[in-house]
């Protein structure tokens, strides 16, 4: 064993809590990837604009750019964390990195609408197996305790920071070339592909031990889900009652249902069905969908009401949203101390609370923004609702999930954020193209027509609320039976397991804050609170 690999193993088993330059450097490069994919996501948000108008694209084809590196990342989410447990986390964490840098050149290069989608799904897909990788690497290098938690908050700002940069960025960027917001995340990749080359070690050899990939589960459920949002986005055109649309429909139930009898005959499925008995869990799956899906769709839909019909530079528009990056930042470093006090179920139904005002408040835009009574509250509250509900939903995921299937939890968790978005999104997509919006002239007739998007996103948020209120209720009705500890407790909950998730974060809104060397000492330790892990039923949660 090498000095590099006994350090790492110390770690592991506790025997050591100092931290040493070296765990420092491999925080650093996990969190750089996180990084980037939060820059990536982030600068081509606010350049859509710009891309729409030099490519002549619909809106319905413009929201493609988005949801194709969305469905990318969330369809093969589950099976890059298979291939990091099989074929070795470093070496799909650096394969991965690779092809990520690679097409985002090509990305940056074209001039096809098809060939920029297809270079964004691909980016999404490389994503999808360096986000799991890197996960667990985090988690297999830093034992859970102190120690875990506080690598967890650096993570998480690294990806804050990131989401922050890239909006601003973006806004000078867009204003040379929209595809530099494009080409800029390939150097960053390269460079962090190189710092983790030199800095990851090697570790311990994985070993597949019988077990194969569901490569099966993966390609169904993935066509699933292009399958999916490709029905909703063009049923507009189609007709919702039209053979091609409800034909569509059937063929996605038909492959959920293949997917579902792989799965149940399969020796190694992608998705064992039983992690499903955890409340907590599917709540926390249904909180992400409504929390990433209803801000991705906000995104799409205030970066066309501020650049083109108000007329705001892409530097405005970037700045506009920064002011929720900055309410991440300020909540990311506290929340291992406030879930220690609140437990995650509190702070999920105030994030909700927080994230349905917001909507509302944006509701009363005129044709005119009204930045400091309308924009700037919603995006404030947005911000609050992302710093508190992402980690509180996270740790209900990850709660009383056993340890062998930690990493499942996670992806499912991710997948949720990433899939979730690109439906909600493409159904708001649907709902704008219905509307009217492309066709009407004058800018109180377009927002008239965007009006019914943002009463659906409002609605979406409702939902995410009520349930985020039902676990209050039935944590607090659930009794303490024989033999059983209550299913969750404020105490019992730290910010163990995986806190900051790469595209989900980026998504969320995050903020300038230092990195490297500075970080290190920058970031306090959050408090050292304990996860108990109650028993996984049909009642835990």
């Amino acid at each position: 064993m090498t000095s590099s690999e006994a350090l790492l193993s110390d770690a592991r088993h506790g025997d050591s809590q100092a931290w040493t330059p070296q765990l420092w450097a491999i925080l650093i490069v996990l969190g750089g990837a996180l990084c980037l994919d939060a820059l990536d996501v982030s600068m081509i948000g606010v350049a859509l604009p710009s891309i729409r108008s030099a490519l002549g694209l619909s809106t319905s084809s413009l929201q493609w750019i988005v949801s194709g590196y969305v469905l990318g990342y969330g369809g093969l989410l589950l099976l890059g964390g298979r291939a990091a447990d099989l074929l070795g986390r470093r070496r799909v964490f650096l394969v991965a990195l690779a092809v990520f840098a690679l097409v985002s050149v090509l990305g940056g290069l074209v001039s096809d609408p098809g060939l920029l989608i297809a270079a964004r799904f691909v980016k999404g897909v490389a994503a999808a197996f360096t986000a799991p990788a890197s996960m667990s690497l985090l988690t297999t290098t830093f034992p859970e305790g102190p120690m875990r938690n506080r690598a967890f908050s650096v993570y998480t700002v690294f990806g804050a920071s990131g989401f922050s940069l890239g909006l601003v960025l973006s806004g000078l960027l867009t204003e040379i070339s929209w595809r530099w917001t494009l080409l800029v995340p390939a150097p960053v990749a390269a460079l962090v592909l190189v710092a983790a080359i030199r800095l990851i070690p090697r570790g311990e050899r994985a070993t597949r031990a019988g077990r194969k990939f569901d490569i099966p589960g993966a390609l169904t459920i993935t066509a699933a889900m292009l399958l999916l949002v490709y029905t909703v986005v063009s049923a507009q055109q189609a007709g919702w009652g039209s053979a091609r649309t409800i034909g569509s429909f059937a063929a996605v139930a038909g492959l959920f249902a293949v997917f579902t009898a792989i799965e149940r005959r399969s020796r190694d499925p992608l998705v064992p069905f039983g992690i499903f008995g955890s409340r907590a869990l599917r709540r926390a799956n249904i909180g992400a969908v409504t929390l990433f899906g209803t801000y991705i769709s906000f995104q799409f839909l205030v970066t066309q009401y501020l650049q083109t019909l108000a007329g705001w530079s892409a530097v405005s528009t970037a700045l506009a949203f920064l002011p929720a990056g900055v309410m991440v930042v300020l909540l990311s470093t506290r929340m291992g101390s406030l879930l220690g006090r609140f437990g995650p179920g509190p702070l999920t139904a105030l994030a909700f609370t927080c994230l349905l005002i917001a909507y509302v408040v944006f509701l009363r835009a005129g044709v005119r923004p009204d930045y400091p009574a309308v924009m700037l509250p919603a995006t404030l509250l947005i911000g609050l609702a992302f710093g508190l509900g992402f980690s509180s939903l996270t740790v209900a995921a990850t709660a009383g999930i056993p340890d062998a299937e930690q990493g499942l939890a996670a992806s499912l968790f991710q997948t949720s954020f990433q899939v979730g978005g690109a439906v909600v999104l493409a159904v708001v997509t649907a709902v704008v193209d219905a509307s009217g919006a492309a066709r009407v002239v004058s800018p109180a007739a377009t927002l008239t027509a965007y009006r019914p998007a943002l009463i659906l996103i409002t609605a979406v948020a409702a939902v995410g609320a009520l349930v985020a209120l039902s676990g209050l209720r039935r944590q607090r009705d659930l009794p303490a039976g024989p033999g059983r500890e209550p299913a969750v407790r404020p105490g019992d909950l730290a910010v163990a397991g995986d806190l900051a998730v790469a595209g989900d974060l980026a998504a969320s809104g995050g903020e300038l804050a230092g990195s490297g060397g500075e970080l290190a000492g920058c970031v306090a330790a959050p408090a050292a609170v304990t996860v108990r892990q109650p028993a996984r039923d049909g009642t835990a949660g």
